[in-house]
């Protein structure tokens, strides 16, 4: 597929393809990185991170169906078992699962219930041990300003919380079917707590953090390594919850720096 360049910037919409079961990115050769995106993400999130590494890796993005699951599916596990399925679809092995927020919650999950596809995780602001999240409960429907603010609270530079980020978000609050999934999806991340769980992990984890993530926090990020076996643990200033976004140059030289040092790029 032919890289579309929108205002001189790399588009990342000009990868994206559609089986007809998945909406999904799958571009470059070399050690598999499978990108999850969290709760109110989009493949968009990761262009940074796929610009960077689609000439150094095969880089591999689905759409998590969180607002299209069965009700009852809409839950950390549905995704896991999606993920699942993908990598089997796809025929995909030795996996670099690259998680931010509810995708990096999945991609612990998935290394617990299947260590035989992964090589190495690299999480940021992570969910799986606590999060301050407005998903929980009811969002407040047709009040575009309080999802305004609660967008922008998300990053350390509310100026990221673009308008068009903030819309899709209001969309979504907006949609019955959409929200209720929201809700579902949240309760069950906050519900699946691992912290008995992360020592089993036995995979090679770097933990790239915004220092002034207030969704989850810097302690947070310091009782996953404690906890996580095998864990090495970077920050990032003046950055929130979402480093891939928010200072995508900085994230992809940490990545990248622990690729190499583990021998995985």
């Amino acid at each position: 597929m032919v890289e579309k360049k929108n205002n001189g910037k790399f588009d990342v919409r000009s990868l994206v393809q559609n089986d007809g079961k998945y909406e999904y990115i799958d571009v470059g050769e070399g050690t598999t990185l499978l990108l999850l995106h969290g709760l109110f993400g989009a493949l968009s999130n990761f262009e940074g991170v796929i610009r960077h590494f689609k000439d150094k890796a095969r880089v591999v993005v689905p759409l998590l169906p969180i607002f299209r699951l069965p009700l009852d599916k809409a839950t950390v596990q549905g995704l896991v078992d999606f993920v699942y399925q993908f990598v089997r679809d796809k025929n995909l092995k030795d996996l670099v699962l690259v998680g931010n927020s509810l995708g990096g919650h999945v991609a612990l999950v998935y290394s617990l219930q299947h260590p035989e596809d992964v090589r190495a995780l690299v999480l940021t602001g992570s969910s799986g041990l606590y999060e301050r999240t407005f998903g929980g409960s009811y969002p407040k429907r047709g009040d575009y300003q309080y999802i305004k603010e609660k967008t922008e609270y998300t990053f350390y530079d509310p100026k990221v919380a673009t308008k068009e980020l903030v819309d899709e978000v209001y969309n979504i609050v907006n949609d019955r079917h959409k929200a209720l999934r929201l809700i579902s999806m949240s309760r069950s991340a906050m519900k699946h707590n691992l912290r008995n769980e992360l020592g089993k992990i036995n995979k090679p984890i770097c933990l790239i953090w915004g220092k002034q993530d207030r969704i989850t926090p810097p302690e947070v990020a310091e009782e996953f390594k404690a906890l996580l076996p095998d864990a090495e643990l970077c920050y990032i200033d003046k950055c929130g919850h979402a480093p891939m976004m928010e200072h995508p140059d900085e994230f992809n030289r940490i990545m990248e720096q622990f690729l190499r040092k583990r021998n995985l790029l």
